[in-house]
Order: structure tokens, then C-alpha cells, then sequence
């Protein structure tokens, strides 16, 4: 017997049926689902300070429970010493278990760690159903030792779903447990 996530089975359980009712889908293909999500951190100042990448890619491994890689940039920029190539920042791709656990994770027990939390912005749509988080502290995820990091720093979390409008994708958040701002 293999371990299902919370968020998983509560989704197969009571969110498809939820959206179903809400959207009138016919077929259970129909319903949306949580794609993957990524989680990415930019370091300005790596440029300068190499040891900065390090840091990151570890706090995002620590952070998700999956190794992070570092981002390269593609283009040389003179006013900021960037060259092609050289490391600028670290993301991770989350996928299935690992996915269900990390939003587990985030809305039991890190945003409501954020101060003065009222909910997150429902401003984050794309367009074509893709929701984009920005955090502004690491320290807010419990896996991060405070006395270990050396500099406080945010990072864009980015839920991609098969949801077609931006409707359908912030009710699936919704009832997957995101807590969206009311208006």
C-alpha cells in the first residue's frame, strides 16, 4: 500500500465532484487539475557572489523536497557584468506527490506564518488559467532554519492547472484549500 497525499485524494474525492456541479462538466476528463507547480527564486547578486546560488538551490531543496537547479541567463547585459551563461537564479518543477505535499505544506502551515495575512490576491490569473504567487520571505516555511540563512529573500510560486479561463482555475484553488482575498 503507497502513500496518496491529502490534498490528492481530497481532490478525487470532493473537489471533481464540487467543479462538476459548479461548471456542469459532463465527463470527469473535463474537471481541471493541478498540472505542476513551480517554485523560482531569483538572485540578483549572484553575479557578484557565487556562493549566493548555493544558498538558494538549497533552501528550495529543503523548502520542496526535491533538488532545485540552478537558472542560467540567456543573454549578456553590461550595465549589471551579467555574460550569457552564468547562473542568476534556482526553480524547481513539482510534479504529482511531491506537488500535493508541497501545497499541503504551504497553506497549512506557511501562509499562515506570513504577517498580517488577509488572504492572497486574486490578481494572479494569466488569462489562460495559471495562477502566480509572489512570497516575500522564505522564513515563512518551517523547513527553513532562521539562524542558517544569510540574507532574507522572496520567490514566485506558479500553480499551472488545465483550466481553460481564469474562472474555472480559481475555483479549483479555492477548493483545493488557497486562501483567496474577498472582495
Amino acid at each position: 500500500m503507497s502513500y496518496i497525499p491529502r490534498l490528492k485524494t481530497e481532490y478525487k474525492e470532493r473537489v471533481v465532484k464540487a467543479l462538476s456541479e459548479e461548471f456542469g462538466y459532463k465527463n470527469v476528463m473535463q474537471v481541471p487539475k493541478l498540472e505542476k507547480i513551480v517554485v523560482s527564486r531569483g538572485v540578483g547578486a549572484a553575479v557578484s557572489d557565487k556562493k549566493l546560488i548555493d544558498h538558494a538551490v538549497d533552501e528550495l531543496s529543503n523548502i520542496t523536497g526535491q533538488k532545485a537547479i540552478a537558472t542560467l541567463s540567456k543573454k549578456d547585459v553590461a550595465s549589471f557584468k551579467l555574460r550569457k551563461g552564468m547562473p542568476i537564479g534556482a526553480k524547481v518543477t513539482l510534479r504529482g506527490e511531491r506537488m500535493y505535499e508541497f501545497l499541503d505544506r504551504l497553506i497549512t502551515s506557511a501562509l499562515p506564518r506570513v504577517r498580517d495575512f488577509q488572504g492572497i490576491k486574486a490578481t494572479g490569473f494569466d488569462g489562460r488559467g495559471n495562477y502566480n504567487l509572489g512570497v516575500t520571505e522564505q522564513i515563512i516555511f518551517p523547513e527553513i532554519n532562521i539562524d542558517k540563512i544569510n540574507r532574507i529573500n522572496g520567490m514566485d510560486i506558479t500553480f499551472v492547472t488545465s483550466a481553460d479561463t481564469d474562472k474555472e482555475a480559481k475555483s479549483l484553488l479555492t477548493e483545493l484549500g488557497l486562501p483567496f482575498k474577498k472582495n
